[in-house]
C-alpha cells in the first residue's frame, strides 16, 4: 500500500505504565530511581496494523484490553514506551464522556472552544452552529454550563460538534453508548454518511452488530496484544469464540472446586477431547455437552429448497445430539442479512415463556430431559414476511439455569450453519425494506 493511501499506520507500539501499591510511593521513586517501588503493566505490547485512507476499522476487546489506550495514543493524548504512530488527516475523536469540553462553560461556548481547538475562526463556527445545536437537539440548555449537563446530552452536543467538523479522520469511542436509542440511530447514519464521503473511521465498541454493519475490518485485542486482524465478521467470531472459551474455563474450575475431582477430570478429558475434535471448524464454537449437527431450510412440502417468496411458508430444522446428560435446553437460530445485520432471533425458550404466559399453547421444550447419545430435531415454521436478500442462519444450543433468559451457557453455536434466499415479485406482491409490515391502505371518506 503506498503511503499516500494509509491514514494511519501504527508500527511496534507498546505502553507501559508504572503501576504503585501507594500514593506516596510515586514521589519515593523520584527521590530513589535506583530503587524500584513499582511494577510494570504492559498496556500494549508491539501493535502493528495500518488503516488505509477511506477505511472503516472497528477495535473490540474486553474492558482493560488495551483499546482506549490505543486510540489515546492516536490522537496524541498519551505518549507510547515504544513504537511509533503517523497519522495522516485532520482527527476529529470521542473519546471518554466529556473530554475537551470545560465543566464551566455553556454548551455554546464549549462548541466555540472546540472548533478553535480544530483551526475554524469564529465566523466559519458561526456558520456550523445551527447545523451542530439542530443535530444536537439539548433546547435552551446550550447556554447552560455544561457541569449541568446529564451524561447523555454531554455526548449529543459532543458528537455533534466532531461530525460537523467533517474530518477526514473520525475516532469513536464507547462514548455512543450512553446515548438512547434514537440518537445512536442518527449518530450511526451520519456515521455511516462520513464514511460514504471519504473519512476514515476508527469504531470502538462492544455492540457486535454495529461494528459488523460500520466497518470493514476489524481488530481484536486482548491483554494489549492483537489477537486477531481481518473482516469484521470472522474477527468478531474469534472475540465470541475467545469470550466462550474464557467463560467455560471459569465453570470448569467453579465446578472442580465444588465437585469430586477425580470425576471432574475424566469429565473435563472428555470435553477436551470432543473439544479438539472440533477445532477444524471455524464457524462454531462451544463445550460440545450437545452440539448442532445438521440445519436444513425446507418449504411448506418438506423439501430443502434455497428460495422462498413473501408470503410463503418456510421450515429450518435443526437437529442436534446431547453428548452428555442434559435438561433446560433452548434450540435457537438468528438471521443474518448479507450485509451482516441482525434481523431476528428466536429459540425454543421464547415459545416456552409464551406459553408460561398463558400467549400460546402446547408442550414446553425447557423441561424436557435428554440423555448421552439423544438424537432429535425441531422445526422452527414461519411465514416468510423477510425483505429480497441472501439470509444467514445462524444455530445454537445452549443450558438455560432459568425458564427465561437470564442464565445462558452456549453448548455449540454454528455461524453460516445454512443460507437461504428471498425474492418478491413485482407485479404480484412487492415491498421494499427488509421487513414486511403487511400494511392495508384503509380509505376514510369524508
Amino acid at each position: 500500500m503506498s503511503s499516500k493511501d494509509v491514514a494511519i499506520h501504527v508500527n511496534g507500539l507498546s505502553k507501559r505504565f508504572n503501576m504503585y501499591e501507594k500514593a506516596h510511593d510515586r514521589l519515593l521513586q523520584m527521590i530513589l530511581p535506583s530503587k524500584k517501588l513499582h511494577h510494570e503493566f504492559w498496556a500494549l505490547k508491539d501493535i502493528n496494523f495500518e488503516v488505509a485512507r477511506g477505511e472503516s476499522v472497528g477495535i473490540i476487546g474486553k474492558n482493560g484490553s488495551g483499546k482506549s489506550t490505543l486510540l489515546q495514543i492516536i490522537c496524541g493524548t498519551l505518549t507510547p514506551t515504544s513504537g511509533t504512530v503517523n497519522v495522516d488527516g485532520r482527527i476529529a475523536a470521542l473519546l471518554e464522556l466529556g473530554s475537551g469540553f470545560n465543566p464551566e462553560f455553556s454548551g455554546r461556548e464549549n462548541v466555540y472552544l472546540n472548533c478553535a481547538i480544530h483551526g475554524l475562526s469564529r465566523s466559519k463556527t458561526d456558520e456550523l452552529m445551527d447545523d451542530i445545536l439542530s443535530f444536537a437537539d439539548i433546547g435552551e440548555f446550550v447556554d447552560q454550563p455544561v457541569k449541568t449537563y446529564s451524561s447523555g446530552m454531554f455526548v449529543r452536543l459532543a458528537f455533534s460538534v466532531q461530525a460537523n467538523l467533517k474530518p477526514e479522520i473520525l475516532i469513536v469511542d464507547e462514548a455512543l453508548a450512553v446515548g438512547d436509542a434514537l440518537f445512536q440511530k442518527r449518530c450511526y447514519e451520519r456515521i455511516e454518511k462520513l464514511t460514504s464521503n471519504g473519512t476514515t473511521l476508527l469504531f470502538v465498541s462492544h455492540d457486535e452488530e454495529s461494528v459488523r454493519t460500520l466497518t470493514q475490518r476489524a481488530i481484536f485485542l486482548s491483554n494489549g496484544k492483537i489477537e486477531s486482524i481481518g473482516s469484521s465478521a470472522d474477527v468478531i467470531l474469534d472475540y465470541r469464540r475467545n469470550l466462550h472459551e474464557q467463560e467455560s474455563l471459569y465453570l470448569q474450575q467453579l465446578t472442580k472446586n465444588l465437585s469430586d475431582k477425580a470425576a471432574q477430570h475424566q469429565k473435563d478429558d472428555n470435553k477436551a477431547a470432543r473439544t479438539e475434535s472440533k477445532t477444524a471448524d471455524r464457524f462454531s464454537f462451544g463445550n460440545q455437552d450437545a452440539e448442532v449437527l445438521d440445519v436444513r431450510v425446507l418449504n411448506a412440502e418438506g423439501e430443502e429448497t434455497q428460495v422462498f417468496y413473501a408470503t410463503q411458508t418456510a421450515v429450518i430444522r435443526v437437529s442436534f445430539r446431547c453428548n452428555v446428560d442434559l435438561e433446560h435446553l433452548n434450540v435457537s437460530l438468528r438471521l443474518r442479512n448479507k450485509e451482516g445485520v441482525k434481523i431476528y432471533s428466536w429459540g425454543t425458550l421464547n415459545q416456552d415463556m409464551a406459553i408460561e404466559a398463558n400467549l400460546a399453547t402446547g408442550e414446553t421444550f425447557w423441561t424436557k430431559t435428554f440423555t448421552a447419545g439423544t438424537e432429535s430435531s425441531v422445526d422452527f415454521q414461519f411465514e416468510c414476511s423477510l425483505g429480497a436478500n441472501l439470509y444467514e442462519i445462524q444455530a445454537a444450543i445452549s443450558q438455560e439455569g432459568k425458564p427465561y433468559y437470564a442464565e445462558q451457557r452456549i453448548l455449540h453455536w454454528r455461524d453460516e450453519a445454512a443460507f437461504f434466499t428471498v425474492a418478491t415479485k413485482p407485479r404480484e406482491y412487492h415491498f421494499g425494506g427488509v421487513l414486511d409490515l403487511r400494511m392495508k391502505a384503509i380509505e376514510i371518506k369524508g
